[in-house]
């Protein structure tokens, strides 16, 4: 038995959105360095325009997702999207790397700051901007099960993170005059953004390696099936694995020998559509077996 639940996407306007903030903050921030001189601020600027490419990036990848089952992929394209986490977190690492580069000769060669009340301004409104934008990204990667979505939503947080450190200790040089301070943050900078990068890399392998489904999403289909068990129903080998936006359960489904073959398909029908409700957009596939078959019980 196969059910196959559509849901119309709407992932691509927030994409948009993230390449307008995107472009926003870049802006902000080259401005903010550019009158400043501060390679903290370099280094923020930096990973926006990894924030832009990864955007766009994740923009074709959303596009190819949402593309219909065809002849040669009969499941879909949806795993499209891992790539694009994969792809953010690659850039990631590339930016940490150009932060680096310019930071550490700074710090034992650090130079002058200047006007660092109206950059650190500007670079506070870029800040703001990124958090309303990532919690946007973020409620819409839940309700949309994009994987793209969340990725960018996670970049955007991990760049407002950052903001906040550069921004904290810029104020400390102001205060006390230190000035490889300056260069100090950057190099934190680098190395928190690494550990997100690391984190993005790491989800889209598992994606691709068809990872199961979290425990609370299993629980859910576990309560579906068990809810039959009254009437003498009962499953195993229960298999999931996660691609993108969508989820695939399959499930053997025992029900007693006496059963007449067209009211347990009729059941099968009515079990596969509940588990669709409850994960979303889901392909759910169920294999009738009769009870006194010695399969594993729930």
């Amino acid at each position: 038995m196969f059910k196959f639940i559509t849901q119309a996407s709407g992932a691509t306007r927030y994409i948009h959105l993230s390449i307008a903030a995107a472009v926003a903050t870049i802006t902000l921030k080259l401005i903010a360095w550019k009158i400043s001189g501060s390679v903290g601020l370099l280094s923020d600027a930096l990973e926006s325009f990894v924030n832009l490419a990864g955007a766009l990036f994740a923009l074709a990848m959303i596009q190819i997702a949402n593309e219909p089952p065809d002849e040669e992929h009969p499941f879909g394209h949806s795993k499209a999207e891992y790539f694009s986490s994969g792809f953010e977190g690659t850039l990631i690492f590339a930016a940490a790397g150009a932060i680096l580069w310019a930071a550490i000769p700074r710090l034992f060669n650090p130079a002058p700051l200047e006007s660092l009340g109206l950059g650190l301004w500007l670079s506070a409104a870029s800040t703001a901007l990124n958090f309303a934008v990532s919690r946007t990204l973020s409620k819409a990667a839940k309700r949309l099960h994009s994987v793209a979505l969340d990725a960018d939503a996670r970049h955007l947080m991990t760049d407002v993170w950052t903001t906040i450190g550069v921004i904290c200790g810029l104020a400390g040089v102001a205060l006390t005059g230190w000035q490889w301070l300056d260069a100090l943050i950057a190099i934190a900078v680098a190395l928190h953004i690494l550990f997100e990068g690391w984190h993005l890399m790491r989800g889209a392998a598992d994606g691709l390696m068809d990872q199961a489904l979290p425990e609370e999403e299993l629980a859910q289909v576990e309560a579906v099936l068990n809810s039959y068990g009254e009437r003498g129903v009962s499953w195993g080998k229960l298999k999931s694995r996660r691609a993108g936006s969508q989820r695939f359960v399959h499930v053997d489904v025992l029900v007693p020998g006496d059963w007449r073959v067209d009211s347990s398909h009729e059941m099968l029908d009515e079990i596969e559509q509940r588990i669709s409700d409850a994960l979303g957009r889901a392909h759910v596939t169920t294999h009738l077996e009769p009870s006194y078959c010695e399969m594993p019980a729930p």
